[in-house]
């Protein structure tokens, strides 16, 4: 299955939003606390959708995956040790497959789809947060090369900082 990648517009709102609500219902029967009713909010993806930062992916037209992707990096963020110090890197915000379509490398072709859009448009690295206490996310990023650079602290527990620098183009998926 093909997945289509493309900028969130404001008709989206409601079925991204309906997607992180059922993700966060399962992480929670999972016992991964991650996200709630706080965070992320609906008001987050609104700001990112007018920001023109706010991504989906769908395959037949049903939104599958979603995350923002910008420069926006929050105060725990110097907690990182991190090995790209030129400013020329995009941080990853909110990656949240669809409870539906979950162990499917939805994920992971989100992330080689990131990588390459990203190599195109010439930037050097990708960083992110993950939280510690959500096993199926820090299993994600570590095999798919992101290197822990230190260790930020939010209101639901401790988060890895992370990075990836992007020197080769990711390879091809097929399917």
């Amino acid at each position: 299955m093909e997945i289509s990648y493309r900028a969130a517009v404001m008709d989206d709102l409601d079925d991204v939003f309906r997607l992180v609500e059922s993700a966060v219902k399962q992480m929670e029967q999972e016992k991964i606390f991650q996200w709630d009713s706080i965070y992320p909010a609906k008001e987050d993806f609104r700001d990112d959708i007018k920001r023109k930062s706010l991504y989906i992916g769908a395959i037949h037209d049903k939104i599958v995956v979603v995350y923002a992707l910008n420069e926006q990096c929050d105060e725990q963020y110097k907690n990182g040790k991190w090995q790209y110090t030129g400013g020329n890197y995009k941080v990853i915000h909110r990656l949240c497959v669809s409870p539906d379509c979950q162990n499917k490398g939805i994920a992971r072709r989100t992330l080689i789809h990131i990588e390459k859009e990203l190599k195109s448009l010439g930037v050097k690295a990708i960083r992110l947060d993950v939280f510690c206490e959500n096993p199926y996310a820090l299993k994600l990023y570590a095999h798919n090369g992101y290197q822990k650079t230190g260790v930020a602290c939010w209101r639901k527990g401790n988060f890895l900082l992370m990075e990836k620098q992007i020197t080769e183009m990711p390879f091809e998926i097929s399917g």
